[in-house]
């Protein structure tokens, strides 16, 4: 998982990625943003949150097919 699929993953990557660093407080992260910090290494993290965000739908599409 390197690639943010919505513009909200990016942003919540973004978030982790901030508080790993110790850049934003930790105690600040909610819901998918705190598990990334949790569970994805900063590299990780890195690379979602440097996916551009031009063709980027505003949500993840819930039909994977």
């Amino acid at each position: 998982m390197s690639k943010a699929e919505s513009k909200k993953q990016q942003m919540a990557a973004g978030a982790a990625l901030a508080a790993k660093r110790g850049e934003k407080p930790g105690s600040s992260l909610r819901g998918a943003s705190k598990e990334m910090a949790k569970s994805m290494s900063e590299k990780e993290l890195h690379d979602m949150a440097g996916t551009k965000r031009e063709d980027l739908p505003t949500r993840e599409s819930k039909d994977k097919s």
